[in-house]
């Protein structure tokens, strides 16, 4: 075992808590959190069963979660908090679920900690966009069949003037579309990616509270989409798979 991988490189630790289950985090992330004095947790990844990870009676663990449709901590207070204990000598872990940098503002935190001087460790997880799709049966890629795949947020729907997706190019990838946070502008984003020339006819999987007790996949294509959504009654968390690999079904063999 490395120093790198046992001692603290950082008064913060942004810490990738991988797809929900906790024990999809990473080695390393677990030992932060068994070292740290206080954990600044969201509600996606391992918070609800830190208690599996570390001793959770000898932290103070603060619970920043931002609930779709729900309670939202504002990015900035979670700043400040982090500022606010590193300043007071404490070991500080930011538990966050996915990775800390993909769709996650890990990087924001690391540049409002860095603005006061103090520095970060991150520490990589398991984000949802392969890994939910893998527990659910459903290869990203396929050798002969895909040979790319892109992670588009859908946060922000299509011709939102805020919007840095190009979803006509999205349209004409050949690629594996992997959407989070994407459930509330399905609609729009099926009717894009169709608009631009993505058929119909597109297989199309969704899986639902990915890497959980609770996970449930639904198969569908991208021009009914739209209805599994609202019939199915999904809700986020939920991530869906664009193209042909959303069609595979591997079934054991008989003897």
């Amino acid at each position: 075992m490395t120093s790198q991988q046992n001692q603290w490189q950082a008064p913060v630790a942004l810490i990738g808590g991988g797809p929900g289950a906790w024990d999809l985090i990473t080695v390393r992330g677990m030992r932060r959190l068994q070292t740290a004095d206080v954990i600044l947790a969201d509600h996606l990844g391992p918070a609800s069963e830190l208690d599996k990870l570390c001793d959770v009676t000898t932290k103070e663990i603060i619970d920043v979660s931002k609930l779709p449709y729900g309670r939202q901590v504002a990015q900035s207070k979670i700043n400040e908090l982090l500022i606010h204990h590193a300043q007071l000598g404490k070991r500080v872990a930011r538990l966050k679920g996915g990775d800390p940098y993909i769709f996650g503002r890990g990087f924001e935190e690391l540049q409002a900690c860095a603005e006061q001087g103090i520095s970060c460790e991150v520490i990589p997880g398991v984000t949802s966009a392969v890994s939910v799709p893998a527990l659910a049966g459903i290869p990203i890629t396929q050798r002969g069949l895909v040979h790319s795949f892109t992670v588009v947020s859908g946060h922000v729907p299509p011709q939102h003037p805020e919007s840095l997706n190009n979803w006509s190019a999205l349209a004409q990838t050949q690629g594996t579309l992997s959407v989070i946070m994407g459930v509330k502008n399905a609609p729009a984003i099926a009717d894009a990616l169709i608009e631009g020339g993505r058929p119909a006819s597109t297989p199309v999987v969704i899986i639902q509270e990915g890497a959980t007790e609770q996970q449930r996949s639904y198969k569908c294509t991208l021009g009914t989409l739209a209805n599994t959504m609202r019939t199915q009654e999904i809700k986020p968390p939920a991530v869906y798979v664009i193209g042909e690999v959303a069609g595979l079904d591997a079934q054991p063999a008989h003897t």
